[in-house]
């Protein structure tokens, strides 16, 4: 009995945090799911009236749509892939005794709390530009053209802006795991003669294989809405608009209200696929 009473006043406390976040949800999408219906434009006629499912059809067949849809998750991956190779080599340099590690740890960990916005123009101006920039005076040095790489090689280069803003937070996350091996294990291994590599793939790996579907899961869900740094660098020149872009392309620059609330309908569409797709392939690791 005295359980049941502490289960109810447990949910009659917690009661105001969820429908406060539930409203913080749902308003908005329930307000952007309307737009979508219609023809709204502020600055040309205001609300021109009900469209049904026009905007979902205009969005989804313009031109922009589906190459939008492509270098998103281009960037994803790509960012993905740097972020948890790295993440891996990183850890297990920083789980060995080095002098200065405590130092070390934190300049490693410190590009995650830089600003996209300030992140995307450093390398923009300081390394990435073709005249100025470090990566010009090293092509230089070595007897190279320069390379302008926002232009040249867009992806890669917003892959590579977002994957160092990323890296930390996946070498954080890594690093702790590594630290919750059991070094009796490796210690075994190494004693029966075991190299380097078998130790890895067949110990540290797996062990790591949790820590490693959280860092896609919560990297994922952020990467979808990648912005700033496009807008910084290429504004979606190049073949990096990404769905996000596009969408603040058609609500800002058309000032087509409606049109952009169904591309936030189909961004979170995307993002939902993405999930369910994530979980069925690695969430299967949360329950090992």
């Amino acid at each position: 009995m005295a359980t049941q009473h502490a289960r109810s006043a447990a949910r009659l406390m917690m009661a105001p945090a969820v429908i406060l976040l539930l409203g913080w949800m749902l308003v908005p999408l329930t307000m952007t799911l309307y737009f979508s219906f219609k023809r709204y434009l502020p600055l040309r006629g205001g609300d021109l009236g009900w469209v049904g499912f026009e905007n979902y059809a205009r969005f989804v067949t313009s031109s922009s749509f589906w190459p939008a849809v492509q270098a998103t998750l281009i960037i994803v991956g790509g960012v993905l892939l740097v972020t948890v190779v790295f993440g891996v080599l990183i850890a297990l340099l920083l789980d060995q005794p080095i002098w200065g590690q405590g130092v070390v740890r934190i300049l490693v960990i410190a590009p995650f709390f830089v600003m996209p916005t300030v992140s995307a123009l450093v390398w923009k101006n300081m390394f990435m530009d073709p005249v100025n920039g470090l990566f010009a005076h090293l092509w230089k040095f070595f007897g190279a053209e320069p390379v302008s790489w926002l232009s040249e090689a867009p992806l890669f280069s917003i892959v590579l802006i977002v994957g160092w803003q990323w890296l930390p937070f996946a070498t954080l996350i890594l690093l702790t795991a590594i630290q919750s091996l059991d070094s009796e294990q490796l210690e075994a291994a190494e004693m029966d003669g075991a190299p380097a590599l078998s130790r890895f793939f067949y110990i540290i790996l797996p062990h790591l294989s949790r820590a490693i579907t959280v860092v896609v899961l919560i990297q994922t869900i952020f990467l979808l809405s990648i912005f700033a740094e496009i807008f910084v660098t290429t504004q979606g020149s190049f073949g990096t608009r990404t769905l996000t872009y596009l969408i603040y392309q058609r609500v800002l620059e058309s000032q087509n209200v409606g049109l952009g609330s169904a591309g936030g309908i189909y961004a979170v569409i995307l993002a939902n696929i993405v999930a369910l797709f994530l979980m069925r392939i690695v969430g299967k690791n949360l329950d090992a």
